[in-house]
């Protein structure tokens, strides 16, 4: 790697995340723009639109993961770039469902590129500290929702500026991280630094501890985006400005991911999920219960159990099961923004016809079980070291 930029790739892979998590929170803004007291969509409806934004993403994970390995990660990189452009642009061109749909599908899919490719990228160019630098990765994601709920609400709602304005806003950071990843030489993954054939990868894709960890992908991931994507309609009867919640939650998400390297250290990848787990739960619990300034005690107790979620599920693959490559932290990805789209439509449906506290409640059962299952994880994992490709 004596030709590669580490400092650079990085730093232009933390914009390109950024970009990914404003998209998050601009669409949460946008659910207020196009639902019942705008243009007029149902939640459940706006559920169904914002439903590519996780399908999108998945299918570019489960499609780009294996083409990471073979067409290389400069090659993805570029496609995220060009997918989240036109999808920036035909957002702000939406006016109906349709549109919507369409748009939030080429953000989707630049979503799901960025994972796919830079997600290998760090695991490759950090072995010895995969769990520590995905998590600082992943900073950006929460850091970025924090920017983008400040930016929407300082655009429309102190500046009483357009919808279209705040979207457009997504142009900065993606010019940012287009300008710094040109001319800079990629590392390989580490799939094919360890020289595993395809047929080892798809064989450790099918090993119960994989399979095991996809179906607490599902829970996790659901737990954490599918509240935070709808945290306009869950919190707006309970406290004054729903997205200054969302980013206070991801606020306090940012700086744990920085820290993350010594919560690692004590707790290794295991214990980490299932701190999250029973922190996870009592914050959605709380939330049921609280209103006005107690919202943010109940949003602080959430923000700890989920902001060691979805890098430590990844960087767990990596760790345990690196001769799954790109294609392994691919279909983790892919399935936790999967189990998004499903969640979103039916949250929707429940607060449309019966109540935002009873979507909570419904919702705290996920993270319930997920203390049984990282309970079991603990136990499995016991005495195991992770595997490594050196540098």
């Amino acid at each position: 790697m004596e030709n590669i930029n580490k400092n650079r790739l990085f730093v232009a892979s933390c914009m390109a995340l950024l970009v990914t998590a404003m998209t998050f929170a601009i669409r949460a803004r946008l659910e207020t723009v196009f639902g019942p007291e705008g243009i007029g969509l149902t939640l459940e409806q706006i559920g169904w639109a914002f439903t590519p934004a996780f399908f999108g993403f998945t299918a570019a994970m489960i499609v780009g993961g294996p083409l990471v390995d073979t067409l290389g990660i400069k090659k993805i990189t570029w496609l995220a770039f060009i997918t989240h452009a036109i999808g920036i642009f035909w957002t702000i061109l939406a006016r109906d469902q349709t549109s919507l749909f369409l748009a939030t599908l080429f953000v989707g899919i630049g979503n799901g590129m960025v994972e796919a490719a830079l997600n290998p990228m760090i695991a490759s160019m950090y072995p010895k500290n995969k769990t520590k630098m995905l998590n600082r990765f992943h900073v950006w994601f929460p850091g970025g929702i924090v920017v983008g709920s400040i930016v929407g609400w300082l655009v429309m709602d102190v500046m009483g500026l357009s919808w279209q304005i705040m979207v457009g806003t997504l142009f900065v950071p993606l010019l940012i991280y287009g300008f710094m990843f040109i001319g800079q030489q990629f590392p390989v993954t580490e799939r094919v630094k360890m020289g595993v054939s395809n047929a080892k990868m798809w064989k450790s894709v099918a090993k119960p501890l994989f399979l095991f960890m996809v179906i607490c992908m599902f829970l996790t991931a659901a737990t954490e985006l599918g509240t935070n994507q709808r945290i306009e309609s869950l919190l707006k009867s309970t406290v004054a400005v729903p997205l200054l919640v969302l980013a206070f939650i991801n606020g306090i998400m940012a700086i744990g991911r920085a820290f993350a390297g010594q919560v690692v250290h004590k707790l290794k990848p295991e214990g980490m999920l299932l701190f999250s787990a029973v922190f996870a739960f009592l914050g959605l619990w709380l939330l049921t219960i609280t209103s006005g300034p107690m919202t943010f005690f109940a949003a602080a107790v959430f923000a700890v159990g989920i902001t060691f979620f979805w890098p430590t599920m990844i960087s767990f693959v990596a760790e345990y099961i690196p001769e799954s490559g790109a294609l392994g932290l691919s279909i983790m990805g892919g399935a936790g923004m999967l189990s998004v789209s499903v969640v979103l439509p039916i949250m929707g449906n429940i607060i449309d016809n019966a109540s935002a506290n009873e979507a909570l409640k419904i919702m705290s059962v996920l993270p319930a079980i997920l203390i049984v299952l990282f309970l079991g994880l603990n136990l499995y994992m016991r005495n195991r070291k992770p595997k490594t490709a050196e540098a």
